[in-house]
């Protein structure tokens, strides 16, 4: 408010000077249509200088030149060439209002050829809003018009803007070529350089999407040449930019880097050409005849109050000096204001889109993992019955077509086992929702329980396995054993799976120890195929493997080493690799463990016997309770049992559970977790109240690095996940019902 009073004084004093003057010496002068036509010209070149201040003067004088005469045709063509000047600054939806209001005009007075020049600058106006079929419908009803009379130089701009259009649409790629020779013939005889200018820009555009950047640079320079020339400070600063791109992909750094360092400095005169007009909103006022409307009242009322008024001239001469200061402090504040409110609402704006952006990353890593783990997780329930009904099969005498067939249903559902929880493993990692869980162990049983599960692999592939442990290491260590085991799993197993008919060494040894700290290393050898040079870098990342070759050899997933190398750096580690291509690969990392002071309490384990006696004669006649909901897996689970002669029964959910172990006399539990009513969890701890001996088995689909230790604190013995191997889930069974017999 106190801006236009401020604006309304300064116009009241401006009024005041010129009332002094003697009207006679000041005689209208009759505007005419051609001075009017030559203002135009003018703004049209300032806009291809991008001297968009003076565009706006231009067509402000030329505007109000217009209506003095009232020249409907001029002031529509005023609108059509604002509407230029916002489609070059990029202000879309400004232009399209300033020539909808140019058309309606036209098409009042029946101005073909302004309409036309209207539909051209709208063609363009919609391809940069990307609304590429408008574009062509406009740029059509502008050919239909310069078509009818053969102006041949607008025809060819029609052409040059089609072929910018369609030459970023590769199965168009050819039209556009064909469009821009057309163009090129019919702007041959024309003196518009700056269309020129834009023929040769796009043309190299198109030499560079189509790989031929010499040709590129070549009529790139010509772009450049003719906008220097005239001073077309825009195709100048695009020239320099597509020419660093154009060095950029010759691979010519530095010539690059010049042109890029030319294209901003003609960007920054850009600015400094046209700070005035970026930092306004004059040009609004444009069009606004109200506003105009206001203006001549004032200045009529002005005026018949300056006659009946004598003041001093000089005393007025001195306001108006004064009152102009003022203005112009006025302004400068205004505009230091608004710069200053637009910096603060770009920021505001993108700080918002940058907190959506991450918030929307965040949703979506984490949909991805819940879906993995749920997908995961109930694949291994049917994945269970498909793995335990082969074996079913298996045992009973089947013929040996069948045989093959069974096996090979085996060994994809052991495949399918492993692809699932490495993809899981992999998810959790990446997802950072694994934490490292330190407990108390002994290092050296963890890792020849790990060469045990490992024995029958080896043995199928006539591999011998060899342990070399450093008896200088402390038999009680503090880290995470769980993390230790999926590591030498991985490790081992890939080693295994490369490795036929030879040897695998496991060597661990202390490199030293620090107070309570013990500094150990792990080195993997084994004599197998070995990774070539080239694929060693490459052999960590997930789904890689050293070649197509191995992989249709050996099959796998290639997320194993993928894994480790994410598990390593949970724990502050790192892999080394050496391989040799035919002599074999050796793996090196090394760990940080703590030496525990004092006893600590250890989770369960089973007495130690001598596990490589064990067979399934102990089973005879034995009585396992079975807790399971799942129909199917009772069945397939109590039949797996009961061909080994095991007296089984079952319960169908927890509370049934603690009721028949109450009541029955059971060498061993195998126990599910998921179940309605009480879970397996809750059924073990009622059970652990009134028996602390009988062996309880979690028989569970739930991932082991999740709920380990809350299995083993809350009074299970051991964890079988399902689906299993038949060899892992009769050796834990054979293991706690032989240490059952020892104890008692």
């Amino acid at each position: 408010m106190k801006n236009l009073k401020l604006s309304i004084l300064l116009l009241f004093c401006c009024f005041t000077l010129v009332s002094f003057q003697d009207p006679a010496a000041t005689p209208a002068q009759k505007v005419t249509p051609e001075e009017i036509k030559e203002l135009l010209n003018k703004a049209e070149h300032s806009i291809n200088t991008m001297q968009f201040d003076r565009a706006q003067e231009e067509l402000t004088q030329s505007l109000e030149m217009a209506r003095s005469i009232d020249h409907k045709r001029y002031i529509a063509l005023v609108s059509s060439i604002l509407a230029r000047m916002y489609q070059v600054r990029h202000e879309f939806d400004k232009g399209v209002t300033e020539l909808e209001r140019a058309i309606s005009i036209q098409r009042n007075i029946n101005d073909e050829e302004g309409l036309a020049y209207s539909y051209v600058l709208f063609g363009k106006l919609f391809y940069s809003k990307q609304n590429y079929d408008r574009a062509i419908k406009y740029f059509d009803l502008a050919a239909d018009y310069f078509e009818k009379h053969d102006n041949e130089e607008q025809l060819g701009l029609i052409d040059l803007n089609k072929a910018i259009l369609y030459m970023n649409v590769p199965d168009k790629r050819d039209l556009a070529n064909n469009l821009m020779d057309n163009a090129r013939v019919r702007l041959k005889e024309s003196n518009n350089n700056y269309e020129l200018s834009r023929w040769h820009y796009y043309k190299a555009r198109i030499h560079m999407l189509e790989g031929d950047y010499a040709e590129a640079e070549k009529v790139a320079k010509g772009a450049l040449g003719i906008a220097q020339g005239d001073g077309f400070i825009g195709m100048t600063m695009y020239s320099y930019g597509m020419l660093s791109d154009i060095a950029e992909l010759r691979n010519n750094p530095q010539q690059a880097l010049e042109y890029l360092k030319k294209a901003n400095a003609v960007r920054d005169e850009v600015f400094d050409m046209n700070k005035e007009a970026l930092a306004s909103e004059t040009n609004e006022r444009l069009g606004v005849d109200a506003l105009k409307s206001t203006v001549d009242e004032l200045t009529i009322q002005n005026a018949e109050q300056e006659r009946t008024l004598k003041v001093n001239k000089l005393t007025t001469i001195l306001s108006v000096a004064l009152i102009t200061i003022l203005s112009l402090l006025t302004l400068s504040l205004y505009k230091n204001n608004n710069l200053r409110a637009r910096a603060n609402e770009l920021l505001q704006k993108k700080n918002s889109e940058l907190t959506l952006a991450k918030e929307n990353a965040e949703k979506a890593s984490m949909a991805k993992a819940q879906f993995l783990s749920t997908i995961t997780h109930e694949l291994r329930t049917p994945l269970y019955a498909v793995t335990g009904l082969t074996h079913l099969l298996l045992e009973e005498s089947p013929t040996e077509s069948q045989k093959e067939h069974l096996n090979s249903l085996k060994f994809s559902g052991e495949y399918l086992l492993s692809l699932i929880n490495n993809i899981l493993d992999l998810n959790k990692l990446e997802a950072n929702k694994v934490e490292v869980v330190n407990s108390t162990f002994n290092l050296e049983k963890r890792i020849s329980d790990v060469l045990i599960a490992l024995k029958n692999s080896a043995d199928e592939k006539k591999t011998k396995l060899h342990f070399k442990f450093d008896e200088s290491i402390p038999k009680k260590l503090i880290g995470d054993p769980l993390k230790v085991s999926q590591i030498l799993i991985n490790l081992i197993g890939n080693s295994i799976k490369f490795t036929e008919d030879g040897d695998i060494w496991i060597n661990v040894k202390k490199i030293k120890q620090q107070d309570k700290n013990v500094y150990l290393q792990f080195e993997i050898k084994d004599n197998g195929e070995g990774i070539s040079k080239e694929k060693q870098k490459a052999i960590f990342e997930n789904f890689t493997q050293g070649s197509t070759q191995i992989n249709r050899k050996f099959g796998g997933t290639g997320l194993g080493l993928s894994i480790v190398k994410n598990l390593l750096s949970l724990l502050d580690s790192e892999v080394e690799l050496e391989s040799e291509l035919g002599e074999g690969s050796q793996f090196t990392f090394d760990l940080k463990f703590e030496a525990p002071e004092g006893e600590i309490v250890e989770k369960p384990v089973a007495p130690s016997i001598d596990e490589s006696k064990l067979t399934n004669d102990i089973m005879i006649d034995k009585r396992i309770l079975v807790v399971e909901d799942n129909k199917i897996n009772q069945m397939i689970t109590r039949k797996i049992l009961e061909k080994n002669k095991v007296i089984c029964d079952v319960a169908d959910n927890g509370s049934i559970a603690v009721e028949k172990v109450k009541n029955n006399h059971f060498d061993l539990i195998l126990m599910d977790i998921h179940m309605p009513g009480i879970s397996g969890i809750e059924a073990t701890i009622q059970i652990r109240k009134f028996n602390e001996e009988i062996p309880i088995i979690a028989l569970t689909a739930v991932t082991l690095d999740e709920s380990l230790d809350e299995f083993y604190l809350n009074g299970f013995n051991d964890i079988i996940p399902k689906p299993y191997k038949t060899e892992e889930f009769f050796h834990k069974i054979n293991k706690y019902l032989a240490a059952r017999e020892t104890t008692v």
